[in-house]
């Protein structure tokens, strides 16, 4: 008899909810539209906060003469003998500028101290840097030495990620590289007890020289 009105008492309350109205169903969300709200911070500003606060190191340069000085005193105190560049465009204006590094593959696996490649863009909402295999740097410079060195434009820098990759897309059309990756500040992984460690599968700093390329 219990079970026989708890039944009843089921069964009246489902036809009671199918009576009712379909609820209200909330207009269909416009996917053409940012998440993000709008950016407050001057571009450069924004990216250099959220670089440091991701542990990298963040150098400003006022033109590339002062890149030039930053870079060698950054390698007098940092103490690198063995600083890794394979970009033809990078070797020559280290070499006019007197700056020693190492142009070859020579003995890069055992003395792969540092290196120094450019990058695609620059993301300041996330402070990453986008990186991809289309430069002569390939993948190997920016993952395996203890310290990825990067130099970069003002220019290159954009709001968000969408705006990177369709700068990669109307650089590259058809041809995209095979690896672009976004890199924010040095590796690290916590996948261990919790620990947070440093350089696990990757550099375990990661240095930026901002060159200001506008003019006035």
């Amino acid at each position: 008899m219990y079970e026989a009105k708890s039944k009843e008492i089921v069964l009246r309350k489902v036809r009671e909810a199918l009576a009712k109205s379909a609820p209200f169903l909330p207009p269909t969300p416009d996917f053409s539209t940012s998440v993000y709200g709008p950016l407050l911070e001057d571009l450069s500003v924004l990216f250099a906060e959220t670089f440091i606060r991701n542990s990298g190191t963040f150098v400003y340069c006022e033109n590339e003469e002062d890149f030039f000085d930053q870079l060698f005193e950054f390698k007098k105190e940092r103490g690198i003998d063995n600083l890794y560049v394979w970009e033809p465009a990078l070797k020559k204006i280290l070499h006019a500028s007197g700056i020693n590094f190492n142009g070859t593959e020579d003995d890069f696996i055992s003395n792969a101290q540092a290196s120094l490649t450019t990058c695609e863009a620059l993301v300041a909402r996330t402070g990453s840097i986008l990186v991809s295999s289309a430069n002569a740097s390939g993948r190997r410079l920016s993952v395996y030495p203890a310290m990825h060195l990067v130099v970069a434009k003002l220019s290159q820098l954009v709001p968000d990620i969408k705006q990177a990759l369709q700068f990669v897309q109307g650089k590259y059309g058809n041809r995209l590289p095979s690896m672009l990756s976004l890199v924010s500040g040095p590796s690290r992984t916590a996948d261990i007890e919790k620990t947070l460690v440093m350089g696990a599968h990757g550099p375990k700093e990661l240095i930026l020289f901002l060159v200001d390329d506008h003019t006035d």
